[in-house]
């Protein structure tokens, strides 16, 4: 009985669970973990981490972040933890966590939200762009997918504008209020939350003139038959942006973009720049991309909307360009050619466009249907689960399969790990 016990001790890996998303998602994995025998530990940072976790194996580190290393290290070491599980590896807490489960020899496992949205996802050992270890040789991929089925493309989730909000403000309004609780916590978000969410209500009001703007301009352009090109906004606060591409903030990017249109693109060709759905109105984006235009003399040319259909846009343009959006794997399924200028998963020859972004505009390359059918195969296959965050059923369902690939330890199975990692980050580049 003894040998039996010791044999099941031995076996049991021990989960530390770091900050996720504000969804039930983590609880759900943790439930599952436990139910098989295994351990789930758990450090809150701040209150809404307490909020969000509100179940045993809770630590709670209430210092400043220069003690962080060292506490985070005990953990590992003291837990015995095998298995890391968190979302956004470049926050600057997880750096440090994952430097020292490495050094302890746990795996790591960062949860995000799929790439193939709105039904998917994302469970990818090590990291994500620059971090991920998918691989890039089409040729591999073509030949790992080959016995691989078509992905189930049919709706089975579907979640609320108003959960989504409802969990965000239930995890930042008690940090932003009883903030002394965690004293020691340091935000990894550019803006305070309370500023972001006056930037939403400033923006709610007009949000219905501002679609039907879009819309009038993505018809107008249609009937038009005007050629035009997609640039779709990112976050400001997005790590895919901060992390994982040449430059230091959006601005540079559109810099960029909008110097090699005017210079390289045709005298008819157009540029649509979409302001991303979840923007908080703390940067004028349009004042600001007006103001190039009037520099570059491109007013008449660029056009700036905020809402409307993203994927009837998407079908009638001539290509997506874009620093390292998700938006590139719809434009991809649409048979649309994209150049992405940062550290993207998707960012493989004969899949987007491999030249310089000023050659784009002349002929852009569009995708190889083989190997786009090859990549989304593979892709879902290894690194997506069937689920999302902020409905029950969505979280049951991506916790339940997260569960079972982490106990077997197939996470990025079938062929999609790749040592050493396949891409590197982009080195920072100065726009004036």
């Amino acid at each position: 009985m003894a040998e039996r016990q010791g044999d099941a001790a031995a076996s049991q890996r021990v989960f530390l669970f770091l900050q996720g998303p504000s969804s039930p998602l983590f609880t759900e994995i943790a439930w599952g973990l436990e139910a098989a025998g295994h351990r789930c530990i758990r450090i809150n940072l701040n209150l809404g981490d307490w909020i969000f976790w509100r179940r045993r194996g809770a630590l709670n580190y209430r210092g400043a972040f220069a003690g962080w290393r060292h506490y985070v290290r005990r953990r590992i070491e003291a837990g015995k933890v095998t298995d890391v599980i968190l979302l956004g590896e470049e926050r600057p807490y997880h750096q440090v966590a994952i430097e020292e489960a490495r050094q302890q020899g746990a795996s790591i496992n960062v949860v995000e939200m799929g790439y193939l949205r709105p039904d998917w996802v994302t469970i990818e050992r090590d990291g994500m762009s620059s971090n991920s270890r998918f691989p890039v040789d089409p040729l591999y991929i073509v030949e790992a997918a080959a016995s691989l089925p078509e992905p189930d493309w049919t709706r089975r989730f579907s979640h609320s504008f108003l959960a989504e909000a409802a969990y965000d403000l239930l995890y930042n309004i008690p940090n932003a209020f009883l903030w002394f609780l965690y004293p020691g916590y340091k935000r990894h978000a550019l803006y305070h939350p309370l500023v972001e969410y006056a930037g939403w209500l400033r923006r709610l009001p007009s949000s219905g003139r501002r679609a039907r703007e879009a819309e009038a301009t993505t018809e107008r352009l249609i009937a038009d038959k005007t050629r035009f090109f997609v640039y779709p906004l990112q976050l400001q606060t997005d790590y895919q942006l901060r992390s994982h591409s040449p430059f230091n903030r959006q601005q540079d990017a559109i810099r960029q973009i909008m110097r090699s249109f005017v210079a390289h693109a045709t005298s008819d060709s157009h540029l649509v720049v979409k302001l991303h759905p979840l923007d908080n109105d703390l940067v004028d984006w349009k004042g600001y991309i007006d103001a190039i235009c009037a520099e570059l003399g491109l007013s008449s040319r660029v056009h700036f909307i905020d809402g409307g259909n993203l994927e009837k846009l998407i079908t009638a343009s001539q290509g997506v360009v874009t620093v390292n959006s998700t938006v590139a794997l719809s434009a991809l399924q649409a048979d649309r050619p994209v150049k992405a200028l940062g550290a993207a998963i998707y960012d493989i020859e004969g899949l987007t466009d491999q030249r310089p972004l000023d050659l784009f505009w002349g002929n852009p390359a569009t995708p190889s249907p083989d190997i786009r059918s090859a990549f989304l195969k593979l892709l879902a296959a290894s690194v997506q689960v069937r689920g999302n965050f902020y409905s029950r059923a969505g979280a049951r369902s991506a916790s339940a399969e997260i569960v079972k690939r982490l106990l077997s330890q197939t996470v990025n199975l079938p062929a999609a790990y790749i040592d050493p990692p396949p891409r590197r980050r982009p080195m920072k580049i100065n726009i004036p």
